[in-house]
């Protein structure tokens, strides 16, 4: 990276629940403005998110921890979520980025703490929509015991026909899987408003501008043109779409079940409305490109376009994200383009993470140092500066680990996804191996299957030692709680760095 003059400036273009095989080029989705930055950039392919919720993962992406260390596990705007806020101590990159003299943007979706908003965490004056007024807030929130707007509406209390792309819900509010919508989410707001900051923008000191939509999160409302784009009769539902899972945790089928009333056809619309969704995004973030290159920016700007966490996207017959602890949940979209990036065109296979992205913003702008806070490194990510600079770091990381505490009913889980296999620990059923050199779609689970046993000893030891220096409090012996097939007594010696 060329820094002699004056330091990177960044623009991060974050989508809400983007599956990260969209990413690929002639693939599913039509992304031909992710394809310009492709050309000038890295594409990482095997990128991943720590947790499938939008909180714990963005909160991860931010700070460059597990949600065991920086302490969000779930939807920090309900009132039983476990926390509402980052642990004490912890420090978002935007706040080195401020501190270093950066120009702080932020425009769309936080959902990184309940208590504290963008402006709290080294963004602003430039803050969209304005933080007054809009944290602190979860405290009034209906899930307080205040169930009278559930009570207002008599039709939600009634058995009565479905509609197209509908999930009947006896005593909740109607679920529509799809749709047609203008300006769905308000996410052309978003980007009008990041693209009236990026023509104003001054170029005597450096600027980091975080653009954060909604989409393609569901349900699946987009505008009609870019439906258009992708035909009916193209439409093919995953492989894994047929598995019944009856060899997996009751509350994946249970899951499935609310989906199940969407039949095939309805299933594929579904599909067609969330790719379309995609390009929309797409075309959102292709606005934001036009500016830079009109302003000649585009050469000392880094811009990143990554998906907080993915979507099932019809595997396993399930949508959206949640706790079936499969790939598509956690696979997301990453590729870092333009600023001087001399690896143009790569694509690295490498495994990354949601975390790598602090530590690499730090150092692209030359102020990451080796911090140590409270005793311990300050990142449990790594800078991903060496593959954009066409170099391939030694010993980077084999597995990808998993962090989840459920959504707010239900389940703790953990899992490993190595290149070989794949061991889901499930706190509340028994658990999953999944052997991905024969079972790519993860299709068959042979927890039980005895010629796995060594490999599943081997995986809960790299589990429980992760857990152990992320300091993830899974260690209760009581005798109902104590359920993992082998206990924390199996890394006997490990030390935390």
């Amino acid at each position: 990276m060329d820094q002699e003059t004056r330091k990177s400036n960044f623009l991060i273009f974050m989508t809400d629940q983007q599956l990260g095989t969209t990413q690929q080029s002639g693939g599913s989705a039509y992304m031909p403005n992710l394809e310009r930055l492709k050309r000038h950039g890295v594409t990482f392919q095997e990128a991943y998110c720590p947790s499938p919720h939008c909180c714990p993962s963005r909160a991860s992406f931010f700070s460059g921890l597990y949600p065991s260390e920086h302490g969000i596990w779930n939807n920090i705007d309900l009132a039983d979520a476990f926390s509402h806020g980052l642990n004490e101590g912890i420090r978002l990159f935007s706040e080195d980025l401020k501190e270093a003299g950066y120009q702080m943007y932020f425009s769309g979706k936080w959902h990184v703490s309940a208590e504290e908003g963008p402006g709290d965490r080294g963004f602003g004056p430039w803050i969209y929509p304005p933080q007054e007024g809009r944290y602190k807030q979860w405290k009034k929130t209906p899930f307080m015991g205040d169930w009278d707007w559930l009570l207002e509406d008599d039709y939600i209390t009634e058995v009565r026909g479905r509609g197209d792309g509908e999930i009947s819900r006896v005593g909740f509010p109607p679920y529509t899987q799809y749709g047609v919508k203008e300006n769905p989410f308000g996410d052309g707001d978003v980007v009008s408003c990041a693209e009236d900051w990026l023509e104003k923008v001054s170029e005597e000191e450096p600027f980091c501008m975080y653009v954060g939509t909604l989409g393609p999160h569901d349900p699946y409302f987009v505008q009609e043109e870019y439906l258009d784009l992708y035909p009916d009769e193209s439409m093919e539902l995953p492989v894994s779409w047929t598995d019944r899972m009856l060899d997996k945790p009751n509350l994946y089928r249970r899951t499935r079940e609310r989906f199940d009333q969407l039949d095939e056809t309805e299933q594929k619309r579904s599909l067609k409305h969330y790719l379309a969704f995609c390009s929309y995004e797409d075309a959102l973030f292709g606005r934001l490109l036009d500016v830079l290159e009109r302003r000649n920016l585009l050469e000392n700007t880094v811009v990143l376009y990554v998906s907080d966490h993915g979507d099932y996207a019809g595997a396993h017959g399930l949508w959206t994200k949640g706790l079936p602890c499969f790939k598509e949940a956690y696979h997301i979209c990453s590729v870092m383009g333009y600023g001087g990036i001399k690896a143009e065109g790569a694509v690295i296979g490498h495994r990354v993470s949601l975390l790598d992205y602090a530590p690499t913003f730090l150092d692209l702008a030359g102020i990451l140092k080796a911090d140590v806070i409270a005793g311990r490194q300050r990142f449990s990510g790594y800078s991903l500066k060496p593959f954009l600079e066409g170099r391939i770091p030694e010993n980077w990381r084999e597995e990808t680990y998993t962090q989840s505490n459920g959504n707010e009913c239900y389940g703790i889980q953990r899992s490993i996804f190595t290149d070989e296999y794949h061991l889901v620990f499930n706190g509340f059923d028994y658990d999953e191996l999944y052997d991905l050199r024969k079972d790519p779609d993860c299709m068959k689970n042979v927890i039980e299957e005895q010629q796995y046993e060594t490999v599943i000893y081997d995986l809960y030891r790299k589990l429980w030692r992760f857990a152990y220096l992320h300091r993830d409090a899974l260690g209760d012996p009581y005798i109902t709680t104590a359920l993992a097939r082998y206990g924390p007594g199996i890394i006997r010696g490990v030390k935390r760095e």
